[in-house]
């Protein structure tokens, strides 16, 4: 069998699809526990409420999760669903309130803390998950394993989940504010290297393909039409065939780097995608030449009459000029990071056991020689 997939959460996406919250967390209980940011902004913590609450659902927030937050706050997450007999939980924020939500609903059923889960054990009781994602999705959504920063160490780890973890995710894009500020394009970098990675990857397929692809075009139309603003439908449709495209693919080192980076410093993880992009595309273009092309070809530069390799080696110094284009720095020399302080956190991340699906043989020298060019 070439292909073997199976996809269980219930999907909306689109334009105040949040409305929609209410019938379906329904279906798991009457009494949930809201998990989000505390800087999210409060008319959606309000308007979810009212949404469940006409519903029938009792609803329990948590609503301390800041940018400083590691996975000790599940702990505390549980502690309160366990307490007010919580039948499920919900996601709503950030990416951070992503992986936080998802480790607190993998050990609220257990006695397992979140360290245990961090350290390789696994548990196939949990609590329904509701996803609802203010970033959109990312390439670690849908897969049956994520990254977590282990804090006592600032180290990356990758976590087993249970592929039956999400009963639904709801991707509402008039939630994604994000879009209008300055770092916006950086998610679209994000989300444009995570769907080239996943599309180049070993464990690329034919479904993989169709769904990476469209992806791909999504992202080079918003690149190409930056001046106009982001679209908030198109961006949410993108993430969304990114994050399913690398379920069925797989992520890279150029996944993991990201995480390891931003957990050691200060530095947004979509910036530090964004930056890495060119120099993993200059990796893959030797990997998969034929592929990288038709990446060229969604940002519009295969020339005329221009061979498969000549359309792929002009892959990386588009994106470049790209990223210059709309006020991205090439690199994060402005952030003073040391490489020797990043040496066991790269390490780890080319140790991830999805890395091996990249496919080219990511070798010590070559990741550390691409930290070089960019710290």
């Amino acid at each position: 069998m070439d292909i073997s997939f199976k996809f269980d959460p219930e999907i909306l996406i689109g334009a105040d699809t949040l409305s929609m919250a209410g019938p379906v967390c329904r279906r798991f209980g009457k009494r949930i526990m809201v998990v989000s940011d505390r800087a999210l902004d409060p008319r959606i913590m309000d308007r979810l409420k009212e949404i469940l609450e006409d519903s029938g659902i009792d609803t329990i927030v948590f609503n301390r999760i800041e940018e400083e937050s590691t996975i000790e706050t599940a702990g505390n997450i549980v502690e309160l669903s366990q307490a007010a007999h919580c039948d499920a939980l919900i996601g709503v924020g950030s990416q951070k309130t992503q992986i936080i939500s998802r480790m607190a609903a993998i050990t609220a059923p257990s006695k397992i803390s979140a360290f245990e889960l961090l350290d390789g054990r696994i548990h196939d009781k949990f609590l329904p998950l509701i996803a609802i994602p203010v970033e959109g999705l990312d390439a670690f959504s849908l897969t049956e394993y994520f990254i977590a920063v282990d804090p006592r160490n600032r180290l990356i780890k990758s976590v087993q989940s249970p592929s039956n973890l999400y009963a639904a995710v709801i991707i509402d894009s008039s939630l994604f504010g994000f879009l209008s500020g300055s770092t916006a394009f950086n998610y679209v970098f994000d989300g444009f290297f995570s769907a080239a990675e996943a599309y180049c990857s070993a464990k690329a397929n034919f479904l993989s393909d169709i769904l990476l692809e469209k992806a791909l075009n999504f992202y080079a139309k918003m690149l190409k039409n930056g001046g106009s603003g982001i679209n908030a439908d198109n961006f949410a449709q993108a993430s969304f065939l990114t994050a399913l495209g690398s379920s069925a693919s797989s992520p890279g080192i150029g996944a993991a780097l990201p995480y390891a980076i931003s957990a050691r410093f200060p530095v947004q993880k979509q910036l530090c995608s964004a930056v890495l992009f060119p120099h993993i595309i200059e990796k893959l273009v030797n990997a998969r030449p034929e592929k990288i092309a038709r990446v060229a070809a969604f940002l519009g530069i295969a020339g005329k009459g221009a061979s498969v390799a000549e359309t792929a080696n002009s892959a990386a110094e588009s994106i470049r000029r790209s990223m210059a284009s709309l006020g991205i720095k090439p690199d994060l020399k402005e952030f003073s990071i040391q490489l020797d302080r990043l040496t066991a956190a790269v390490e780890t991340a080319r140790s991830m056991e999805f890395v091996a699906n990249s496919p080219w043989t990511v070798s010590q020298e070559d990741v550390f020689e691409i930290m070089k060019k960019i710290i």
